[in-house]
């Protein structure tokens, strides 16, 4: 087991250009939650429904915001942003001995046409397609395949099991079935984007799908064909976007959501959990259509009154 990593409060306040109140020399080994901290902890108070708790916590020291009140029960490092404190803490915390060393592991395939770049991680059952360039310190983890023509730039990460450059869902209807469209082009991916686990992006049909720098995917989502996502957009777990819809840079998605194809996304919209997006969004904003689960005869009711209101609109 590693040994706990140890700072005093002072180091920290530097290294996350916060404001200390309380006792600089206090040390601190571990970034714990409200409930599990102990006299050696760090937690974090950005709900205030936590409040209740903090009061009973054993942790020695808080991070909250600038206008948090002081009781004088704890140590606090005060910071306008409490959550990107709490995230360079973390760097912090994290063992060395789980860093990820530069390395092709021998049971990867990787294909003869493609290239790989310098100081990157392969894991374990990576299969990497034709046509594919893989750039400076990009990290793909274990059972990943990148299918082809497929290239992800500088200091990206692939987690666990995704799938990028798969074919689009492409299909001519005939009178006697589908004749598969051939996807030609290709998927882009820029610099420090993560993508999380069990992800799928398909590659373009002609033009390339693209996954602009600064994005983050969570686990399970799928990007259709010919998606273009802006850059520094946030996707949450299951969420899917369907092919040929462009979206601008700062897009929040919260989990259970989807987009509809050959859309327009502008800058800087976020859309709520389980909201279905069906129509071009021209102004910056919070879009959500959430309904609250409900009994099933209140759900009747409710349903009558939704189509009552669509047909006045």
């Amino acid at each position: 087991m590693s040994k706990h990593k140890s700072f005093t409060l002072d180091e920290l306040a530097k290294a996350t250009d916060s404001e200390i109140v309380g006792d600089p020399n206090c040390i601190v080994d571990n970034i714990a939650t409200v409930h599990s901290a102990n006299e050696n902890s760090i937690t974090l108070l950005t709900n205030k429904k936590y409040l209740d708790s903090l009061k009973n916590s054993k942790a020695s020291s808080v991070i909250v915001e600038m206008e948090f009140e002081n009781d004088g029960k704890f140590n606090y490092l005060k910071s306008n942003n409490p959550y990107l404190v709490y995230a360079k803490l973390t760097k912090m915390f994290k063992n060395d001995d789980k860093l990820i060393e530069p390395k092709v592991h021998q049971s990867a395939v990787i294909s003869n046409e493609s290239s790989i770049g310098n100081d990157v991680y392969i894991g374990p059952n990576v299969v990497i397609g034709p046509n594919c360039e893989i750039g400076n310190n990009v990290i793909i983890h274990a059972n990943c395949s990148i299918v082809r023509d497929v290239s992800i730039s500088t200091n990206s990460t692939v987690h666990h099991g995704s799938v990028l450059g798969s074919d689009g869902f492409g299909f001519a209807p005939t009178d006697n079935g589908y004749v598969k469209v051939e996807q030609l082009g290709g998927l882009k991916i820029g610099k420090n984007v993560e993508i999380g686990a069990n992800c799928t992006i398909d590659r373009g049909a002609l033009d390339d799908t693209e996954i602009h720098d600064g994005v983050i995917l969570d686990n399970l989502i799928h990007i259709a064909h010919n998606v273009v996502l802006g850059m520094h957009s946030a996707i949450a777990a299951s969420c899917a976007i369907a092919g040929s819809t462009k979206i601008g840079k700062n897009f929040q998605m919260g989990g259970l959501s989807g987009v509809l194809g050959h859309l327009e996304i502008c800058d800087n919209v976020t859309v709520g959990a389980h909201t279905l997006i069906t129509k071009n969004i021209k102004k910056p904003g919070n879009y959500v259509g959430i309904m609250p689960a409900q009994d099933q005869k209140d759900w009747a009711k409710s349903s009558v009154f939704i189509k009552k209101t669509w047909k006045i609109t």
